[in-house]
């Protein structure tokens, strides 16, 4: 197999100077983890609206669907929110590799709360804890792959494309295990396989730590030490304050998904402001972060719809889809089993295409906005069922909505998490990756939102207006590829 070498490889321990399918070794342990990781999100997540709509004599918490699905958006968009937390964390204090391994010990211990503390204390605990754990680990997770290249190394995409199999290998056997749990023992033992997934996540990279780059423990911008006390003074403020809004009703299960939705918008555009005002920015790293913000844009709008296989697909998976194989009834969660194999087959596919074409590739915003419209097209393509009444949709047919899905995941998502590494100021290449976050935390809480606009008797304005939207956005970037391009300064 012929290898790449780089400066990177050589600064790195020994044991990262092997080869995992001609990358550096240590992408391995991140593929590793993060495979666990999202066993563990993934099985909890699509377990979790079923628990919070199921019926009370069912072991439900009997929550409406509204209500539920808005519940997930916000939770989803939570996860990715806290991303910004993560990489602060890590370029002021500890290092992406260190915020890393604490954030999997604090996913681990959210999903055992799920598991073993019931009712709606169980929910607020598991959920809080997984949600900060997996905005940390998140972030920092791509950031630590970006460290195994140098500028301009051909391997990168194709290296972040092979840490996304290692994501949707996890996001295959969640669902599975955690649906089949459900469906034969309860919720509780599905959030439980949750848990012990993520701590056998987190044995196999304790294992693997020493063959990361001294520069993945790197603190970029350390925090002077008398300022350190007066940041645990505020975020112990804060904490403070969210719970009173909490216990006094000012935030309730309504409107969480609306906060989320404005805290997210507000703290992009700090975060924004915050790296485009330094003073320890060059002139071409402005105009590549300036560049980011119609993709950010982009991306969002793509995450809104996208995440809906957390919302309205599941209830439309348990609803209108025929399950039916064979005279056995498939558990609901099965279905989003369906996209992660799509993506185990097709990111290899995608991997070499991006491979083989090398600088003849197309540029990253026209991949943007592929993925955008396609995005768009598989919400059109639920419209010959949309009256097809219950359980009319064939199970092939959800499944090459699906394979929809993933086409424009493919085209957008890891492209995404290469680019913000890319365009990343040298001081803020964490917060870079967060900036990229942000549009999915933007987009997930968006897709609770709008799934309270969903109305599983009259599906044709749904599915059709939002699919039409998305392609006007594709086709928008479309457009002004060519002067975001300029604003890239060189990066493709």
């Amino acid at each position: 197999m012929v290898t790449h070498p780089s400066v990177n490889d050589d600064a790195a321990p020994a044991g990262s100077r092997r080869r995992f399918f001609g990358q550096p070794w240590a992408l391995a342990n991140l593929f590793g983890v993060e495979a666990w990781e999202r066993f563990s999100f993934y099985g909890m997540q699509i377990v979790l609206l079923y628990y919070l709509t199921g019926e009370l004599a069912d072991g439900g918490l009997g929550i409406s669907n509204e209500v539920g699905t808005g519940i997930i958006g916000a939770y989803g968009g939570g996860v990715y929110l806290s991303t910004i937390l993560g990489a602060w964390i890590a370029d002021r204090l500890l290092g992406s590799e260190r915020v890393l391994f604490y954030s999997a010990v604090l996913i681990m211990f959210g999903h055992l709360a799920l598991a073993v503390i019931p009712g709606v204390a169980g929910v607020v605990v598991g959920l809080l804890a997984v949600a900060f754990g997996s905005g940390g680990l998140k972030a920092n997770a791509t950031s630590v792959v970006g460290t195994l290249y140098e500028e301009g190394d051909p391997r990168r995409d194709a290296g972040f494309s092979l840490f996304y199999l290692g994501i949707n290998l996890g996001a295959f056997l969640g669902p599975l295990v955690t649906g089949f749990l459900r469906d034969r023992y309860g919720f509780h033992y599905g959030f439980g396989a949750a848990a012990v997934g993520m701590a056998l996540g987190l044995v196999q990279y304790s294992f693997g730590r020493r063959n990361f780059p001294a520069r993945a423990r790197q603190v970029k911008n350390p925090l002077p030490r008398p300022e350190r006390l007066r940041w645990v003074a505020i975020g112990v403020g804060t904490l403070v304050v969210v719970v009173v809004l909490v216990l006094t009703g000012v935030i309730d299960a309504d409107n969480l998904p609306d906060i989320v939705v404005y805290l997210t918008i507000a703290a992009t555009v700090a975060l924004f402001a915050v790296i485009l005002s330094s003073r320890r920015i060059t002139a071409v790293e402005r105009r590549r972060v300036l560049a980011f913000i119609p993709l950010f844009i982009a991306s969002a709008a793509f995450w809104s719809l996208y995440q809906q296989q957390f919302t309205v697909v599941p209830l439309y998976a348990e609803d209108q889809l025929n399950r039916s194989l064979f005279g056995w009834q498939m558990p609901p969660e099965w279905v989003n089993s369906i996209n992660p194999v799509f993506i185990i087959i097709f990111a290899g596919v995608f991997t070499a295409i991006w491979t083989k074409l090398g600088d003849r590739q197309p540029p990253t915003p026209l991949k943007f906005a592929a993925g955008t419209a396609v995005m768009g097209v598989a919400f059109l393509l639920f419209l010959p069922y949309a009256h097809a009444g219950r359980a009319g949709t064939p199970l092939v047919y959800i499944a090459l909505i699906i394979f929809a899905f993933t086409v424009a995941e493919l085209l957008l998502s890891p492209i995404g998490l290469s680019l913000s590494t890319k365009l990343a100021p040298q001081i803020f290449r964490t917060q870079m990756v967060a900036l990229f976050f942000l549009s999915v935390a933007l987009g997930t809480a968006m897709s609770g939102v709008l799934s309270g606009y969903y109305d599983g008797d009259d599906q044709v304005p749904y599915f059709g207006i939002l699919g039409a939207a998305a392609i006007v956005v594709g086709l928008a970037v479309f457009a002004f590829s060519r002067p975001i391009l300029r604003l890239m300064s060189g990066v493709r």
